[in-house]
């Protein structure tokens, strides 16, 4: 199973530039087409929050159009620039998943089970899952403890080193890891909110922050650094499941020189001397 994994798209309504400086509307539909060209193409796209800026359901009418074009299936969550109740008039088929007001469901049918979490606080920049949403995962875990599965949300439940990031992530992570430790089919928890590529382990298990297909924030590490953000290469994160195993790839999006041959017609190494 291949998973692509999209995040913190921002968009917004055309014309207008996210902090002034990104047409995020550019970068989302150049990592349509670096989907598209993908081979293998993924079974699944899966996108981790945050697709709007302003929960405005224009900009999710504009994320839709620009992802139309995706044939394989796609699995969104709200992030906390969206909003629940957003994302759910947004995505008809998504709110057919859930039960109550949260983003909560489960994917299946697939050599892996992913299973989406809701972890936005209204009108607020953390997350917390809340007794629904570990009530949720702990259900939903239990009910396939043979098969495995990778939980998503939007918010990271770890420190990354970025301290204005650091001050607004999941404020339930010790229960989230007490959910997790029960279930040890879970191969990987996976998340966006910090617009950086980054992996760590949590609750015993591999945890990757998504990168994000346009701006990225700051790599800050000092904790008085300001907010910030760079232009730095786009790219996104692809999940290969195989073997039992997660493997995940960060894949830049663009045009790149290659591929090159390492090796000529005699078998040895182009530009070895003699």
């Amino acid at each position: 199973m291949l998973i692509a994994q999209l995040t913190d798209t921002h968009i917004r309504r055309p014309g207008s530039l996210a902090y002034g400086v990104v047409d995020t509307a550019i970068y989302l539909a150049a990592a349509v087409d670096h989907i598209l060209a993908l081979d293998p193409r993924p079974d699944v796209v899966i996108v981790t929050g945050d697709l709007t800026d302003f929960d405005d359901p224009a900009e999710y009418a504009r994320f839709r159009e620009i992802t139309g074009r995706l044939p394989m299936p796609l699995f969104p969550l709200p992030g906390n620039h969206d909003s629940s109740q957003g994302l759910l008039r947004a995505f008809p088929e998504i709110a057919a998943r859930t039960a109550g007001g949260r983003v909560n469901y489960v994917v299946e049918g697939f050599a892996l089970r992913l299973v989406m979490l809701d972890s936005t606080v209204h009108g607020r920049p953390h997350g917390t899952l809340g007794e629904e949403g570990l009530t949720f995962l702990d259900a939903a875990l239990s009910a396939e403890p043979s098969l495995p599965a990778l939980v998503c949300a939007h918010h990271p439940p770890f420190l990354t080193g970025i301290r204005h990031m650091d001050v607004q992530n999941l404020f339930d992570a010790d229960a989230l890891a007490e959910v997790l430790r029960r279930h040890p089919q879970v191969c990987a928890y996976t998340c966006g909110h910090v617009h950086r590529a980054v992996t760590t382990t949590f609750a015993g298990i591999a945890a990757t922050i998504g990168p994000a297909p346009a701006h990225s924030v700051s790599l800050a590490l000092d904790p008085a650094a300001p907010p910030t953000f760079h232009m730095e290469p786009p790219s996104l994160s692809l999940h290969l499941f195989a073997d039992g195993r997660l493997v995940t790839h960060r894949s830049f999006i663009g045009t790149f020189s290659g591929p090159h041959p390492f090796f000529g017609p005699d078998g040895k190494a182009i530009g070895t001397p003699g």
